[in-house]
């Protein structure tokens, strides 16, 4: 039963912030959120983590933004920061809600969805042990690892897709084998 109520108030609440429009809004729940966390936790680590994982990306988005708009002869300041705060909130309460709830008892209501995220989160898993290993093998090995990097990152980047399109034709056969696919499709 509270696994029930956990999952719709986090669903509803992920669509009501989703749907927000007032800036003012927007930020009053941002800061209620953080203060919430630091009351709870006495930290803010699971905000800086948001802020982390969606920096370089909203970066991109907002420079893009910025440039079309100087050519358009419009003011972006609005949107920019209603887009960065709507992204900041919305990735900091998911960060929060799972830091709270195990994301594989949110999703054990159904048979499918708990084994996509098993296979989601063992390759993620693995692609981590995987990097790691890399890494440390590399420092071990590299006495001027400015010289190397950009070989390194190349040549881990050729691994890693190379290792993705093998690993998506066994996790799409494995899935078949377990009838998420239909018949009739190829």
């Amino acid at each position: 039963m509270k696994d029930n109520f956990l999952r719709i108030a986090f669903i509803a609440l992920f669509f009501l912030f989703l749907s927000l429009r007032d800036i003012k809004i927007i930020s009053f729940l941002l800061a209620l959120l953080i203060i919430v966390t630091f009351i709870i936790d006495k930290n803010l680590k699971i905000f800086f983590k948001a802020l982390k994982s969606i920096l370089l990306f909203n970066l991109g988005v907002s420079l893009g933004y910025i440039i079309l708009a100087y050519f358009k002869h419009i003011n972006p300041w609005h949107y920019i920061l209603y887009i960065n705060l709507k992204v900041i909130l919305m990735t900091y309460y998911v960060f929060w809600f799972f830091s709270k709830v195990s994301i594989v008892r949110f999703f054990s209501f159904s048979k499918e969805l708990s084994y996509l995220l098993t296979i989601t989160l063992s390759q993620i898993f693995s692609y981590k042990k995987t990097f790691t290993d890399f890494r440390d093998a590399f420092r071990a090995r590299v006495v001027n690892v400015r010289d190397k990097e950009k070989t390194f990152i190349t040549n881990t980047f050729k691994f890693f897709l190379t290792k993705a399109m093998k690993d998506s034709k066994e996790r799409a056969l494995a899935m078949k084998a377990r009838g998420f696919f239909e018949e009739g499709e190829k």
